[in-house]
């Protein structure tokens, strides 16, 4: 198996994200040089607790390795908390000119929740200025820059692509001709691509592979073609990932279960803000740091909004039989949202957009992702059923994405899964990202909403795009890895807990990410 070898190696991490990526420094500290950055201010700004404990202060232990953190530029934005002036115009100037190469200044602050509560509801968090904002992202800028210059890093591996310092980072690496290579999500199985611009568009190498067997014979994609009809015969296509996830919940807790969750949430703060000087540093900084009693009031809200939404509400309608297009909500905040597609997190402005876009007589029914009930303020809700093409859609109808998209006469989906499965299944659709799947005839990547009365017009076409379908198939089966992401993430805590031992299955996904790393590295083009 190819591993890293003689390279300084900066690995990238926050919270979770963590967990796998801890394993692989330990082995690769062997033969390589290697550093961690852990960005986020809460996790190595808190007293040790269960935030942090598994994550940062382990990462503390590991011996001979490097830590870089945000603490410095964290105290200083606090001190300069309530300015009404830019903290240093002339590096603001340099950013926009240098290192816009990916996204502009103000695309690159909506990559961070703390910085967008405009544009989400998750209300824990703090509302900010565009001063502050601006700031933040000056600072970040001047530790990410001063980070690379010190360690000079071969190659940056990551997990996610999701908070602003990765933005940053990936601005930073392509100017210094550094690799960053993270993960990508193709959507086939559990296979996993590797990116090297935080999946703001599919690779070189995946594009001329999905096109050499576009254009080959179709015997070579025998494998492709079966497994195409064997999931346009499936009753239930939800991938098996989601299996025991809140994305496949369909029913409602039991209210003991919900409350129990609410009393967990309680235990955990408390437990946060009795470790050290973690309360003192929440009250100085709302922004970088939420208080603990938004947090609770934010669960237990969500908690009772769910038990609501979940059973026969005035918000969501049973579908009738009218021609409709179907639009799945995402989560949001999520890094395929505010990292991929930032012009495009307005999920409001997209619905009207559509509305106004679709033929006369078809209706867009809108459903609301599992993970965001209870989250997103009925408001939202109520808008978009003001519209009067416009359906919010009992979530629940069907326990199952297949119904909705076979029905329809299409999809419009901002980034996710969705498009995918519809392409799978010979229905057209529309998204909003350069996704791997986007290449996949059927699916249309719109850059402006004055495209869509034209896009839809192709729904009302046959689609013959089993051999596409296929031929992106192979293409992710030759490139790709099967990872399975989530049980390294889950299983990875209860291991580094001591709760669980690292069996076959875990050392063989880990494996696997790194064969990623590496391949990711050694195929790395600049974008």
């Amino acid at each position: 198996m190819n591993s890293f070898n003689n390279k300084r190696i900066l690995v990238v991490c926050k919270e979770t994200f963590s967990y796998p990526l801890q394993f692989l420094v330990k082995k690769w500290q062997a033969n390589n040089t290697v550093a961690a950055f852990f960005f986020n201010p809460c996790e190595t700004k808190y007293s040790k607790c269960i935030l942090n404990e598994i994550t940062y202060y382990a990462y503390k232990d590991i011996p001979g390795l490097k830590l870089y953190t945000s603490d410095i530029i964290a105290d200083e934005f606090t001190e300069k908390l309530n300015s009404n002036d830019i903290c240093d115009q002339e590096m603001l100037d340099m950013i926009e000119k240098e290192y816009t190469h990916f996204q502009n200044v103000n695309n690159q602050i909506i990559s961070t929740q703390f910085l967008t509560r405009h544009y989400h509801f998750r209300n824990y968090m703090y509302p900010c200025t565009y001063v502050q904002q601006l700031n933040w992202l000056i600072l970040n800028y001047k530790n990410v820059i001063s980070l690379i210059n010190e360690f000079k890093p071969d190659v940056v591996v990551d997990t996610d692509n999701a908070e602003l310092a990765r933005t940053i980072l990936r601005e930073v690496c392509h100017k210094q001709r550094i690799p960053y290579i993270n993960i990508d999500y193709p959507r086939y199985e559990f296979y996993k691509l590797y990116s090297g611009n935080l999946n703001l568009k599919y690779s070189d190498i995946f594009y001329d592979t999905y096109t050499k067997y576009l254009n080959g014979q179709e015997s070579e994609l025998k494998e492709g073609f079966e497994y195409i009809e064997e999931f346009r015969n499936k009753t239930f296509i939800m991938h098996a990932m989601y299996k025991g996830d809140v994305t496949a919940q369909y029913r409602p807790d039991s209210i003991l279960t919900s409350i129990k969750r609410v009393y967990g949430m309680v235990r955990y703060f408390l437990s946060q803000d009795k470790a050290g000087n973690n309360k003192a540093i929440k009250k100085s900084n709302p922004i970088l740091y939420p208080d603990s009693k938004e947090y609770v009031r934010f669960y237990f809200n969500f908690e009772l909004n769910k038990q609501r939404l979940l059973r026969a509400n005035k918000y969501f309608s049973a579908p009738e039989k009218v021609k409709y297009v179907y639009m799945p909500l995402p989560l949001i905040p999520e890094s395929t949202t505010f990292s991929v597609s930032p012009m495009y997190v307005n999920e409001l402005t997209i619905i009207e957009a559509v509305s106004k876009s679709l033929p006369a007589g078809w209706w867009l029914y809108v459903k609301e992702h599992q993970a965001m009930v209870g989250e997103r303020g009925v408001e939202f809700y109520e808008k978009a059923n003001r519209l009067p093409n416009v359906k919010m859609v009992q979530l629940n109808y069907y326990e199952d994405p297949k119904p909705w998209i076979s029905n329809s006469q299409g999809v419009v989906t901002i980034s996710g899964t969705t498009a995918y499965e519809a392409a799978l299944m010979g229905k057209h659709s529309i998204l909003f990202a350069d996704t791997p799947f986007s290449l996949i005839e059927g699916i249309q990547r719109l850059k402006s909403f004055e495209d869509l009365p034209a896009a839809f017009r192709e729904f009302n076409k046959p689609l013959d795009n089993k051999k596409s379908c296929a031929a992106y198939i192979e293409a992710v089966k030759v490139l790709g890895y099967p990872i399975n992401l989530k049980l390294l993430l889950n299983k990875g805590e209860k291991i580094l807990r001591g709760t669980e031992l690292l069996d076959e299955e875990y050392q063989t996904n880990l494996n696997l990410l790194e064969q990623l790393f590496v391949d990711g590295y050694n195929n790395f083009k600049l974008q």
